[in-house]
């Protein structure tokens, strides 16, 4: 057999190993999501739910097994494009339309919390010399929505994977304290219900601690509840617009590459429309379907983090959180008292 022959083989052979490790490699964060999914239902792990344990689980095997480097290519799609497919879908739990005919006046309150978490994040990180990058993730998760918020600033100003795995893991083990803490309080709250849930919504980090707390106060609390929270969703492409000003403003200074428009914010937009204007109005969706859309988003979701946690590595990354995670916790606790103050 010829040379060129042999050669044309093992080029084929190596072509179709690289597919195979490719896919492989979403698979095997498809595996590790879906046991996250099952661990997510026994007792105590309810609370911080499939993204939090899925990160945990992607830890645990990095410290253990090391980075699965033969995965590289199908983990990097899912970190990658899993993620941005997930914000995407993630515009389908936004309904414009809701937000400017009941939720006005709670935009501006949502304004002053997001800029009050990332402003005072970015204060503290200067004075006490933290990580500026982890503080400013954090400082938006905790301000707008959690992970979806993490990814979507994530790429704008250039966050590392481990960065961005961390972020939403320490907002999701805060929001799960404050929205138990919520919970075993409220009976002694001198407030009513929607006004419980208005503070709920404007203050908790993600979607899902918003219904953890507000449920139990009852059907209108929770309404309540979550309007709030979608009005803060709604700032989030106008902050991401405000970060991409921000960052080419800074590059066009130091002469760095300038940051690459993130298409998927475009996605998320067109999504919102369609929830907001088209699905249940024009177009009457089979019933089940957003359920269904939304438990994808999720998968997807958690696919993502999996892929994400898979880069923490705890040497590298110890140092560096103590004090991101000190100042987030205070600011945390400031939204808190001033939504409170002001719901």
């Amino acid at each position: 057999m010829s040379p060129t022959i042999l050669s044309l083989r093992w080029e084929a052979n190596n072509m179709r190993a690289e597919k195979l490790q490719f896919w492989y490699g979403i698979l095997f964060t498809l595996f590790i999501a879906v046991i996250s999914f099952g661990i997510a239902q026994l007792p105590g792990f309810t609370y911080i739910g499939p993204l939090a344990t899925a990160i945990i689980l992607a830890f645990i095997y990095r410290q253990i097994f090391g980075y699965p480097d033969r995965l590289r290519s199908g983990i990097q799609f899912s970190a990658k494009v899993l993620l941005r497919a997930a914000i995407i879908l993630y515009g389908l739990k936004l309904n414009i339309d809701t937000v400017f005919t009941e939720g006005l006046p709670l935009l501006m309150k949502s304004a002053i919390v997001i800029a009050l978490a990332i402003l005072l994040s970015y204060t503290l990180a200067k004075i006490f010399k933290a990580d500026m990058t982890l503080s400013m993730l954090l400082g938006v998760g905790a301000g707008v929505c959690g992970a979806a918020a993490i990814a979507a600033v994530a790429p704008i100003i250039k966050a590392k994977d481990e960065d961005t795995a961390v972020s939403v893991g320490i907002i999701a083990l805060l929001g799960t304290v404050f929205s138990i803490f919520y919970l075993i309080i409220r009976p002694y709250l001198p407030i009513g219900d929607v006004a419980y849930g208005v503070w709920s919504g404007l203050s908790l980090h993600e979607l899902a601690h918003v219904a953890l707390a507000a449920e139990p106060a009852g059907e209108e609390a929770l309404a309540f509840a979550l309007l709030a929270k979608l009005s803060r969703v709604f700032l989030l492409v106008p902050l991401c617009f405000i970060f991409i000003w921000y960052m080419r403003r800074k590059q066009s200074r130091t002469g760095e590459a300038k940051v690459a428009f993130p298409y998927f914010l475009i996605g998320f937009i067109l999504m919102s429309l369609l929830n907001s204007y088209v699905f249940g109005n024009a177009v009457v969706l089979p019933e089940g379907t957003m359920d269904l859309i939304s438990n994808l988003t999720t998968l997807l979701l958690t696919m993502a983090m999996i892929a994400l946690g898979l880069n923490i590595n705890m040497k590298d990354m110890a140092g560096r959180t103590l004090r991101p995670f000190a100042i987030i916790f205070f600011v945390s606790i400031l939204i808190s008292v001033m939504v409170y103050i002001i719901k």
